[in-house]
Parts: C-alpha cells; sequence; structure tokens
C-alpha cells in the first residue's frame, strides 16, 4: 500500500482512529501510525522511559499490537506489551505506574466486532489531549507503511499489568466494608477485557460472584461489546432470578460500565453518576468539583448547586474531562455514555471501579440500590427526562444542520423558550424551563446525535417531533 493512498483512510475521531479490520484497519496502517506515534514520543520523551502496548480482545488485535512492539523496538524504544487483552483503564494506569512514555492501546470499545482502533494514552494516565492527537495526526502523511524489519527485538519484554493496578483500585475502595454487606453479585463480561480483573475484585471484596462470559470470543458472542440494550438481558434474568443485590457489566475494553439494580432495572448513566456523588460526599466525606459533557445530565449542576461545588461543562470526550481532572480537584466526572472516574483516580474513565463503587454505597448504607436511587433522584429536586436520536445523516445536511443552528437559532423549541446558545460541542439549546437539546455529529460513527433532557416525560416527544422536523427541512 503506498503512503498517498493509506494517509486517506485514517481519521482519527473523539478517542483515536477506529477502522474495519482488513479495510483500512491493516497491519500497513498500524504501521504508520505507530511510526507517527513515534515521532510525537521522540519530541516529549527520552528513550529510557519504555513504551507500553497493549489491546482488547478483538479479532487480530493481539497481532496488530505484536506488529506494533516490532515497530516501535525499531525505532530504538524499550517496549513492554501484556501477556493478554487488557482493560483501558488499566493499561492507563500503568502507563503513569510504570513512569512510561504512554501506552499504544489497540481497541474499538463498543463498536461492533469487525473494527479495531489504536489510541495513544499519554504517561499522565488519561486519554490524549487534542494537541497531541493533532501532532501524531499531522505526522501520518510522511510516516512509513512498511512492515518492520524485526531488529531489536531483545528491547521488546512482556509483562502483566494486573497485579499493580488491583493493589491501587483497592485503596479507592473500602474493602472491609464491602467484605461485611455480603453482597451477592451477577456479572456478565460480555467477553471483554474486564474478566478476571472485576470479577477478582468483587471476590476479594467477600461478593458472591456469578460471573458470565467470561472467555475470550472475538465475534462477542455474535452481540455487541456494548453493556446496554439486548446485550443486557441475560444479566437482568439472574438478577431477578438469584435476587441478586447489584448486577454488573462492561464494554470491550472496560472503560464503560452498566449497573443493574436489586429489580433487574438498568441505571442510566447519568443516574449512577448522581448516585456516586452522593456517594462520595456523604458516606466517604470527600469533595471537590463535579464535571461533566455537554451531553450529560443536568441533575449533576442542581446537585453541585445544593453541595455548593463548582460545576464544569466540557465538550464530549472524556479527554477533556480527563484534563479538567489535571488542573483542578474533581469529585467526580462523567458522561451520559457510560464513563466516569474519581477523585484520587487516574484522568480516564473505568468500568471496574464504577462497578466496584456501586457496591460500595449499598455497603455503607445497608438499603437496596433502588432506593439509593430514589434518594439521590429526591435530594437532586426530582428526575429529569433524557432522550437521544440518532440519525443517519449525509455529511453535507450535517454541516448545513449546524450552519443553519449557528446562524439562525430557533426562538423556542416545541413553545420553549430558548434562552441561551451553547457552541462548545455542536450547539446547544438551553430552554427556559430548564430542558435542554444538544445536536452533535458523533465522532466515532456516521452519525447527528441529538440529545434532550426535560422535567415531564410529556414534553420529549413534542420535542424531539420538532428537532426531527427542523432537521428534514435542512436536508439536501
Amino acid at each position: 500500500m503506498s503512503s498517498a493512498s493509506s494517509a486517506k483512510t485514517i481519521k482519527f475521531g473523539t478517542d483515536g482512529w477506529r477502522g474495519i479490520i482488513a479495510d483500512d484497519f491493516t497491519f500497513s496502517n498500524v504501521c504508520k501510525v505507530t511510526r507517527a506515534i513515534s515521532s510525537y514520543l521522540e519530541t516529549a520523551y527520552s528513550k529510557d522511559r519504555p513504551v507500553l502496548v497493549a489491546y482488547d480482545t478483538r479479532f487480530l488485535a493481539d497481532q496488530f499490537a505484536h506488529t506494533a512492539a516490532e515497530v516501535l523496538a525499531d525505532l530504538e524504544w524499550t517496549v513492554s506489551i501484556v501477556g493478554r487483552d487488557c482493560p483501558t483503564p488499566v493499561i492507563a494506569y500503568n502507563a503513569y505506574h510504570l513512569n512510561s512514555a504512554g501506552a499504544l492501546m489497540f481497541t474499538a470499545s463498543h463498536n461492533p466486532a469487525p473494527y479495531c482502533g489504536i489510541k495513544y494514552i499519554p504517561d499522565y494516565a488519561g486519554p490524549a489531549t487534542p494537541e497531541i492527537t493533532d501532532t501524531i495526526v499531522a505526522n501520518i502523511e510522511g510516516a512509513d507503511d512498511s512492515p518492520p524489519i524485526g531488529k531489536n527485538r531483545d528491547k521488546i519484554s512482556t509483562f502483566n499489568p494486573k497485579p499493580a493496578y488491583l493493589e491501587f483500585i483497592s485503596t479507592l475502595l473500602d474493602v472491609e466494608r464491602i467484605r461485611r454487606a455480603k453482597l451477592k453479585v451477577k456479572y456478565d463480561a460480555l467477553y471483554s477485557t474486564s474478566r478476571g480483573y472485576l470479577n477478582t475484585v468483587l471476590e476479594d471484596c467477600g461478593c458472591q460472584t456469578e460471573s458470565f462470559h467470561t472467555t475470550r470470543d472475538v465475534l462477542f458472542g455474535g452481540g455487541m461489546p456494548e453493556a446496554k440494550g439486548e446485550q443486557l438481558m441475560e444479566l437482568i434474568e439472574a438478577v431477578q432470578k438469584d435476587n441478586a443485590d447489584l448486577g454488573l457489566a462492561t464494554d470491550g475494553d472496560s472503560d464503560r460500565f452498566a449497573i443493574i439494580d436489586e429489580q433487574g432495572h438498568v441505571l442510566t448513566p447519568n443516574i449512577v453518576l448522581l448516585l456516586l456523588a452522593r456517594h462520595l460526599i456523604k458516606n466517604k466525606g470527600k469533595t471537590g468539583a463535579i464535571v461533566r459533557t455537554v451531553a450529560t445530565t443536568h441533575l449533576l449542576d442542581t446537585f453541585a448547586n445544593k453541595y455548593g461545588l463548582q460545576l464544569y461543562e466540557t465538550a464530549v470526550g472524556f479527554k477533556y474531562i480527563g484534563q479538567k481532572m489535571r488542573e483542578t480537584q474533581v469529585l467526580i466526572g462523567g458522561e451520559e455514555s457510560g464513563g466516569l472516574s474519581i477523585i484520587g483516580h487516574i484522568p480516564e474513565k473505568d468500568g471496574i471501579l464504577a462497578g466496584m463503587l456501586v457496591a460500595e454505597a449499598i455497603a455503607y448504607e445497608g438499603k437496596p440500590l433502588s432506593q439509593l436511587v430514589e434518594e439521590a433522584i429526591a435530594e437532586a429536586g426530582g428526575l429529569l427526562y433524557n432522550n437521544r436520536l440518532d440519525l443517519h445523516l449525509s455529511d453535507a445536511h450535517k454541516v448545513a444542520i449546524l450552519d443553519s443552528f449557528t446562524k439562525n437559532p430557533p426562538a423556542d423549541i416545541a413553545g420553549i423558550k430558548v434562552k441561551e446558545i451553547g457552541r462548545k460541542d455542536g450547539i446547544k439549546l438551553y430552554l427556559a424551563d430548564g430542558s435542554w437539546v444538544l445536536l452533535r455529529p458523533s465522532g466515532t460513527e456516521p452519525l447527528m446525535r441529538v440529545y434532550l433532557e426535560t422535567n415531564s416525560p410529556d414534553k420529549l416527544q413534542p420535542i424531539a417531533e420538532i428537532l426531527e422536523l427542523m432537521i428534514k427541512r435542512l436536508e439536501r
């Protein structure tokens, strides 16, 4: 493959480069991107610091990772590669713990099985900032896509990132309190990297744990490596059948979570963020700012205001939350798509920690999870109602929508006055009754995402219908 042709197919989104295996995600393109990353590393780190390489459970992810390791060794880097698939938060923690030059993580997260991806995680253990990824992208054009020649293989070694991570995460949890609670937990790995990690922590904390789908399956059991929707039906059934206290799952690389209460209800990430913010303040005496993305619930705003906490709104992408975590003391930061981190942890989302914190909250309170949710919602002033529309639109149509809403924003939506317009990421319309609407092109998929939040379920459909009509009119 020529350098010119391969460069056209490499596009970095919200969280690195993802592509379809054997289409644009090829070994030659992996070599090209790895060399582009190396060019950045040479400007930021000395070569006495190792580069870590890890991968998730996808088809060929381990082989792509080993190819990248050989390319880095060719370029005189010392490389430490994991011995088996690894969660993103685990390799991120080790990138910091081992004083590395950062890590290359081969994952497409929650994307379907035909996809793979690669992202660079700097030594501060959070997502690379736009300045770093922009530099890497700029380096791609001149990078070589030829295979590694295999020199300096003595610079490549295998390591186990698990012990250091598990030791660290235990310092963030009240292990003894969880042990005393003797919780009954159902855990569905969904064939993800959290197998052998989340179930190990649960068992170490004395939880009676039943685990499902803890083998590597590159097709994810014929489903999606996404901890939501129909993927959770088996877990829900297990929780209900055995009267469990809690059900837990993670996505493919274990940075996102799913939480099931004792009644079999799936908690939205918005509610989990609220629940854990309350837990950290009430039960653990923690404080700090709350950070959320533009697409995440304003319940957190009400809660932050009640406790006199600073609230920060960021663009979509955990890299922006992580950046804020490195700048100031953050109690909890998270996003509606299922990622969160807390004070004292790395500035990277962690589905393993999220699940354990919910278990810890139950252990502290001695109440069913559904009751804790009700109490948290009441404390935040009552439930807000959300919806998200995923619209498959052409690039031209998406541009037309953003252009129109920027230049000629509507005065009202479904009869509710637009009082403020935000342009932090896409277009966000703040409505007079506290409702809001966000229109934002996806950074990882060919979609226009439309997010809605309002204080009454009766308002959701009218707002959605008006927005769809407005968007339809702008089609070219």
